[in-house]
């Protein structure tokens, strides 16, 4: 099972106050320290969290892999193509959203959707398709000729308390993705709560875990944050 860490938040704190810190970078290479399998990181049209300059510098950065999440739009895929990290996750955009809603309407029939995965594809890159988990959507994905589905969980993730049956679709969806040939990955909303019963699924090779981490990491971290500046300004006082 492949974890794969979403810096995405890193940058919204950064973007809060448009300063410099925290660095999206420094967090990725923290995290692949830490034991990540790969870093994900979204390039959203209003650039909202991560900024071009941080695509660029994970993308020179990052050890491991790096995962572009991106809407369909010409000018976010010509970024990402330019750059070719080995993965990228088309997902659906829209800028009054909060964050994704929901995978990909791929019945649709979306002629900008079928161009980004060929202009990624002839980039070199792995593509992978942000879906619901149902069979009509992993038929189509597969019909798109990618080489990747990654779930929506967020069901699951507003549900798992409530019995076992977004659980139970996530599971036949798997399975039905991997028996298709493609490869499955799930992410949404999966907390320290809640993540156990999706990684056990055995189709599931692939999770995205963002929001969660980075607030845990701001609780755990924050003893030593505190104490390093309470340090640095108690030793300002007394050099006086």
């Amino acid at each position: 099972m492949r974890l794969y860490v979403n810096i995405d938040h890193i940058a919204t704190v950064r973007q809060a106050r448009r300063t410099d810190e925290p660095d999206p970078v420094a967090a990725a290479r923290l995290a692949e320290e830490a034991g990540a399998d790969g870093i994900t990181a979204h390039l959203r049209e209003d650039r909202r969290h991560i900024q071009d300059a941080d695509l660029e510098g994970l993308g020179a950065a990052v050890r491991t892999v790096l995962n572009a999440e991106l809407g369909a739009a010409p000018e976010i895929v010509g970024i990402v193509g330019r750059l070719a990290p080995y993965q990228a996750t088309l997902v659906p955009e829209r800028r009054e959203e909060i964050t994704t809603e929901g995978g990909l309407d791929l019945a649709r029939g979306d002629p900008r959707l079928a161009e980004a995965i060929g202009r990624l594809h002839e980039a070199g890159c792995r593509v992978s398709l942000f879906i619901d988990p149902d069979r009509a959507a992993v038929a189509a994905a597969q019909a798109l000729g990618v080489a990747a589905v990654e779930f929506h969980t967020g069901r699951y993730a507003h549900t798992w308390r409530d019995g076992p049956a977004a659980l139970d679709q996530l599971a036949d969806a798997a399975r039905d993705a991997r028996d298709r040939g493609l490869a499955v990955h799930a992410g949404h909303g999966l907390t320290y709560l809640n993540v156990q019963p999706v990684a056990a699924i055995p189709e599931i090779e692939e999770l995205n875990i963002g929001h969660s981490i980075v607030s845990r990491a701001v609780l755990t971290g924050i003893h030593e944050a505190v104490q390093t500046m309470r340090r640095l300004v108690d030793e300002a006082r007394a050099a006086r």
